[in-house]
Order: structure tokens, then C-alpha cells, then sequence
């Protein structure tokens, strides 16, 4: 009926239409401009907020990371939205965090077992309890294959020292340590875990590590779990930071690439879902601030 009224509406005034025909006037301009409904503005309302948050962390954040966030912002206006919803809305707007295929072991080559002091056992009760450290693969198309060194301390995940060097050396992991142990306060019970590169088996760096009082735990070869925290470090910042970008112009764009992630991103905004949806920094800050009030 309301078709035919706006069929006619050129011929015959729509009041007397409206009249004729038995109909309410605002009926017909409700179903010729109907408002949407609730849940769709609410749709339009998350939408926005969902893409503000995934440009805010740079396109890094999947489904779990973004509804912590909007839960972060929805809670005082009495609201909640559920990662299936978000992963609906993410659908309708085509956006998505980058994914990365998983590591696999390839390397044949003989080496000497050493000792696994970790076991895979990654927890702690306390700050520079357990380090664990490994390094990574950058190209660029002026330098070629640029090499980053890092250290993380696992109890709150927190990047504590890192090096980016045109060579893959026994120098660049020795800049990490020094980097990490410069701003910590090192005991007898640290623990340092690495893989069994020729850089960490060296006698120079094995020499620093007996200095510094620090005791060196090694992955079993080809086994990526036994060192899974830094696996999964590189693999996001792999994911967040370089894949994004088809290849970096020279080492000096990659190094500034590196220190806003790390420093700016990675350490103090970016959350764990280990961690309670927490940053590294406020792991780090509430540890400490316990161990004063103790």
C-alpha cells in the first residue's frame, strides 16, 4: 500500500491519500525513511570503534586483543561486545590481522648438546629470574640481510635489551647482554636461555655470562619450543612490523622501525593475554611496586 502511495504521490497529494485509503501520514514517512533498528546502530557505533582500535595498534590486534580493548571503552556506557560479534563486524569491514606460517625445522647439521636448564619451564615468581634470548632475520633492499639480537625477561615479557647489526656475530649478542644487564639488577639464580648458534656457544660470550654470574641454558637442537617465548616475540613482530612492508629500503629505516616497536609499541602498549591483558611495563611496575611494599 505504501508503494502505491509513493507511486501516486506525483499525481495526488499524499495527505489525502493517506486519509482515503485509511492509513496514518507518519506511517507512510516512517516506511519511506525508517530508522535503523538498535542493534544496527549499535553495529555502526562498534564498527567504529573497532576500526579506530586496529588503526591505533597498527593493523597488529586480532579479534581477542580488539575485544579487550572495546570492553576497555564500553564498560563505563554499561556495554559489552562478544568476540563472536566483533569477528562478524571485522568480516563485514575486510579487515584482519596478518597472519605468518608456523616455524619448521629444517637444518641437518650435527651439534653438540648442551645443557637444558629451563626445560620448557617458563615461570617465575620475580623480575631476573629467567632471560631467554635469540636472534632473527631482517632484509633490506640496500644492505641485504640485516640481523637483530634480543633479550626478553619472562615474567613479564618485557623486551630488556636488543642490538641490530649488518653482521650476525658474537659481537651483536654480546651488545644485547651488555644492553640488558646495564638497567638490572642481576642475582645468582638468573637463568639465560638461547639456542645453540655458534654466537651463544661461544667462548666469549660464555666468559661474560661466568663473569656476570649469570647461568646459560640452551635449546635442544631443532626444537623451537624449548625457547617458545622469543619464538613468539619474533614471530609477532615479524607479523606486526615486517611483513606489513614488502621490503625495507636500508638498515638505518629498519632500526627505526625497530626501536618504535619495541620501545614505544611492544613494551608499553601492546597487551599479553598471558600476561591478564596486561603490558610488560605494567607487569614490571606492579612487581616492583610489590617487592617495595613487602
Amino acid at each position: 500500500m505504501f508503494d502505491y502511495i509513493h507511486q501516486e504521490s506525483h499525481h495526488h497529494q499524499v495527505t489525502k491519500m493517506c486519509r482515503i485509503l485509511g492509513v496514518s501520514r507518519a506511517q507512510y514517512y516512517r516506511y519511506r525513511s525508517p530508522k535503523p533498528s538498535k542493534r544496527r546502530a549499535e553495529d555502526v557505533d562498534l564498527k567504529q570503534r573497532i576500526l579506530r582500535i586496529f588503526a591505533e595498534f597498527k593493523q597488529r590486534y586480532g579479534v581477542m586483543k580488539i575485544h579487550h580493548e572495546l570492553n576497555l571503552e564500553l564498560q563505563p556506557l554499561q556495554r559489552r561486545c562478544t568476540p563472536r560479534r566483533i569477528s562478524w563486524l571485522m568480516k563485514e569491514l575486510d579487515i584482519h590481522s596478518v597472519t605468518v606460517n608456523k616455524w619448521k625445522a629444517a637444518s641437518k647439521t650435527k651439534v653438540e648438546q648442551r645443557p637444558n636448564l629451563l626445560k620448557q619451564d617458563f615461570s617465575t615468581t620475580g623480575l631476573n629470574q629467567k632471560w631467554t634470548a635469540d636472534m632473527t632475520y631482517i632484509q633490506t633492499k640496500r644492505n641485504g640481510w640485516c640481523y637483530l639480537s634480543t633479550i626478553m625477561d619472562l615474567h613479564s615479557q618485557r623486551i630488556i635489551g636488543y642490538s641490530f647489526s649488518k653482521k650476525m656475530d658474537t659481537d651483536l649478542v654480546l651488545k644485547t647482554l651488555e644492553s640488558a644487564v646495564k638497567n638490572r639488577t642481576i642475582t645468582g639464580d638468573l637463568i639465560i636461555h638461547t639456542d645453540l648458534g655458534s654466537q651463544y656457544t661461544s667462548d666469549d660470550y660464555n666468559q661474560r655470562l661466568t663473569e656476570l654470574h649469570i647461568r646459560h641454558s640452551y635449546s635442544r637442537k631443532g626444537c623451537p619450543y624449548d625457547n617458545a617465548p622469543m619464538e613468539s616475540f619474533h614471530a609477532s613482530l615479524k607479523k606486526e612490523c615486517v611483513y606489513p612492508v614488502p621490503v625495507f629500503e636500508n638498515y638505518e629505516t629498519v632500526a627505526a622501525v625497530l626501536f618504535e616497536y619495541v620501545h614505544a609499541f611492544y613494551n608499553r602498549k601492546r597487551i599479553h593475554s598471558s600476561l591478564g591483558y596486561q603490558t610488560p611495563l605494567q607487569v614490571e611496575i606492579a612487581t616492583l611496586t610489590s617487592q617495595m611494599a613487602a
